[in-house]
C-alpha cells in the first residue's frame, strides 16, 4: 500500500497531539502515521501539533487541551510503562544474561549479573534510610559549641 500525501483526518491529528504530549520524537510520528495510517506528512506540519513550539502557537482550543491532558497523564502515571516496573527490568535482564551465556559472553552476564544485585537492593531508587547502627536511631546531633568569641570593640 503505497502511503498518501495530504492532511490529516480527525484521527489521525489526535494520534499526532498524544504521540507529541508523550515526547516521541517527530522522526518516530512521521514513520508511525506512514506504516499505522497510510498517511505521509512532513516533520514540519507535525510540529505544528505541538502548542510548545512556534509552529503551534495557532494550534485549535481542543488540540491543546488534548495535548495537555495526555501529557500531564503520561507524566503522573508510569504504570503503563513496562521498564518502570522491577519485576520487568529482572525478567528482561535475566533473558540478556540466558542469551549472553549461550553465546558464552561471560564478561556480560557478569555485568548483568551485577545489575540484577543493584536492582534488588534497590541501588536504582531515590529511597535511602539513614540508621544508625544495627537499625537503631541515629545520634543526636552534638550542641553548638563557641570556640572563641570576637570582641565588641565597643560598638555595642
Amino acid at each position: 500500500m503505497a502511503a498518501k500525501k495530504g492532511k490529516l483526518n480527525p484521527h489521525q491529528q489526535a494520534y499526532v497531539v498524544q504521540c507529541l504530549a508523550c515526547f516521541d520524537t517527530l522522526a518516530t510520528i512521521k514513520d508511525n502515521l506512514k506504516k499505522l495510517h497510510g498517511v505521509e506528512v512532513s516533520v514540519q506540519a507535525i510540529e505544528c501539533y505541538d502548542p510548545n513550539k512556534h509552529a503551534g502557537r495557532n494550534l485549535a482550543e481542543r488540540w491543546k487541551t488534548l495535548f495537555e491532558e495526555t501529557r500531564k497523564s503520561f507524566l503522573e502515571d508510569t504504570s503503563g510503562i513496562a521498564v518502570s516496573h522491577r519485576a520487568v527490568r529482572l525478567r528482561t535482564l535475566q533473558r540478556m544474561a540466558e542469551k549472553a551465556e549461550g553465546q558464552g559472553n561471560m564478561a556480560l552476564v557478569a555485568q548483568l549479573i551485577e545489575q540484577a544485585a543493584k536492582e534488588c537492593g534497590n541501588a536504582f531508587t531515590n529511597r535511602r534510610e539513614l540508621t544508625g547502627k544495627d537499625g537503631k536511631d541515629l545520634p543526636a546531633p552534638p550542641a553548638a559549641v563557641t570556640i572563641f568569641e570576637l570582641p565588641d570593640n565597643g560598638r555595642g
